[in-house]
C-alpha cells in the first residue's frame, strides 16, 4: 500500500539509499511483491503511486504489520523497459534516487 509518511509515528523508516562498507554495497532492504490483477486496478496502483511522486510525500510501503517510508528527492531517475519473449510481455518501471 502506498501513502503519505509522517515520520516519528514509530514505524521503520529507510532513507532510500544503500550505505557502503568497505567498498563492497549492502542491500539494506529489499521488498519484492507479484500479485495477479486486472489492467484497472493495476492502472489505480500506479495512479497511486504517481500521485504520491506529484504531492511531494514520502512514499510509504505497508506490508502486513511493516511500514517502510522513503523519503523522496525532487529529481529521480526514471528508467523504462519493454520486453517481448516467447513465454510473455514485461513492462518495467524503475524509479531510483
Amino acid at each position: 500500500m502506498i501513502g503519505t509518511g509522517n515520520p516519528g509515528d514509530g514505524q521503520i523508516l529507510w532513507d532510500g539509499t544503500d550505505h557502503e562498507e568497505s567498498e563492497t554495497q549492502m542491500k539494506l532492504m529489499e521488498l519484492k511483491r507479484k500479485t495477479a490483477l486486472g489492467r484497472e486496478e493495476a492502472a489505480a496502483r500506479l495512479h497511486a503511486i504517481a500521485d504520491e511522486l506529484a504531492s511531494g510525500n514520502d512514499v510509504v510501503i505497508e506490508q502486513d504489520d511493516m511500514r517502510f517510508v522513503a523519503h523522496v528527492p525532487d529529481h529521480v531517475h526514471l528508467k523504462v523497459e519493454f520486453e517481448i519473449e516467447d513465454d510473455g510481455t514485461e513492462l518495467e518501471i524503475e524509479l531510483t534516487w
